[in-house]
């Protein structure tokens, strides 16, 4: 595989806009990349704003979070800061209560009783956390919002002196790509891809264990190669021994639901790649084995020196 610079050259004056997403539309500026031009890195400016695209399962957290903390930039997950808003006070919180105030109005029977309180919370928290997931994949809330919420997240962190970011699963279609360039110039997109049958025994190997809420993959991928296509290995994510009897299947990673979710991704990502594709920012990256793997190759295919795993190698 041939190595991809793309780390793209600093420009501070661009980096954090503070612009809010105005409902009448977005004036997005124009790319700095041209298409088919690959900026070469700087090793001497390590400011990174990144997207990491895939299919539900491939991967992005994991490899994402991996690369935020070698870059030492953050890692950003739109479900992280929908998760944040639901819990405040904030435009999102309230629109998700007013769209979805079926959900509370049936226990307000039990307020005078502590059992009712008990139960008001403990279903509430269990509330949010599926209006998380379901926000987390383009619904319920409009795009304005997302974006508000991303922009106030980079506006923050720019406030803070951090010096770049790495998006997670955002976004997933061409108008969310489009208002981003108003947000935040973009350097690169990391597709990731995973052939599918290895990524369908995946998400239906993931776990998590009910007591600390660690995520885990239960599935040992072993398929031949055949045809003149590779075969692929990846090991089980296992868990702690003592999680391993409290692990705990999603209630969505069913046979018929991970197909579902596939064909929805597919249809959904393609224009997107090809958004950025034109751009000259996206580079198409297949995942050929689990971490221990694909870890290095990522890397080299990023141009990015692991100091660290070298020496821990070296000892």
């Amino acid at each position: 595989m041939a190595a991809l610079s793309r780390l793209l050259r600093h420009n501070a004056a661009g980096r954090w806009m503070s612009s809010v997403v105005a409902e009448s539309g977005i004036a997005c500026p124009p790319s700095v990349a041209r298409m088919g031009v690959v900026p070469a890195r700087d090793p001497a400016c390590p400011s990174v704003q990144w997207v990491f695209l895939g299919c539900p399962g491939v991967g992005k957290g994991t490899y994402a979070s991996r690369l935020s903390r070698l870059l030492g930039v953050p890692h950003i997950a739109t479900g992280d800061l929908v998760r944040d808003e639901l819990a405040s006070s904030g435009p999102l919180s309230k629109q998700v209560k007013e769209k979805k105030n079926f959900a509370v109005l049936p226990l307000k029977v039990f307020l005078n009783t502590i059992a009712g309180q008990f139960l008001l919370i403990t279903l509430g928290l269990l509330i949010i956390c599926i209006l998380a997931e379901i926000v987390n994949q383009g619904h319920l809330v409009s795009d304005e919002i997302i974006i508000n919420l991303l922009s106030k997240r980079l506006e923050d962190g720019g406030n803070k002196g951090e010096s770049g970011f790495i998006l997670d699963g955002f976004p997933r279609t061409t108008r969310q790509a489009e208002i981003l360039e108003g947000v935040a110039e973009i350097d690169l997109v990391v597709n990731l891809k995973l052939r599918e049958d290895a990524l369908f025994a995946k998400c239906l190997g993931r776990r998590i264990c009910s007591q600390c809420r660690g995520n885990f993959n239960i599935a040992s991928v072993d398929i031949k190669g055949e045809h003149g296509r590779p075969g692929i290995t990846m090991a089980p994510l296992l868990p702690p021994e003592h999680c391993m009897s409290k692990l705990i299947a999603r209630a969505d990673d069913t046979e018929e639901v991970v197909k579902e979710r596939l064909r929805v991704y597919y249809e959904m990502s393609e224009p997107v790649e090809e958004f950025y594709r034109k751009r000259g920012k996206l580079i198409d990256f297949d995942l050929p084995g689990g971490i221990p793997e694909s870890w290095p190759m990522l890397l080299q295919a990023l141009d990015i020196d692991d100091h660290d795993e070298k020496q821990t190698a070296v000892a």
